[in-house]
């Protein structure tokens, strides 16, 4: 089985019945009533052609594309913290 690189996009809008249209873009993870914005996971490979879609949309305000992909998550020089180091031991 393959792993499909996802992205996140943050999706804008003026209405929260206009939901149902977004959910059709990208799976839909959380929508926010009082602040009016959706956050979807579409594959990386779509990225740039569902934010031209949904940017069509008149209820759309706009599209912010998640960075999440670029940034780095595997750390070099990571030292554990000696107070954390003797918890872990604690074990009968």
């Amino acid at each position: 089985m393959n792993k499909t690189n996802r992205q996140g996009l943050i999706v804008y809008f003026q209405h929260m019945k206009n939901i149902r249209q977004i959910k059709k873009h990208g799976h839909l993870i959380y929508a926010s009533k009082k602040m009016k914005y959706a956050l979807l996971y579409v594959n990386q490979e779509d990225v740039e052609f569902k934010m031209e879609k949904l940017e069509r949309l008149p209820f759309v305000s706009r599209v912010v594309p998640s960075h999440k992909p670029e940034v780095r998550t595997d750390y070099e020089n990571s030292k554990p913290d000696k107070a954390k180091q003797y918890d872990y031991k604690m074990g009968i």
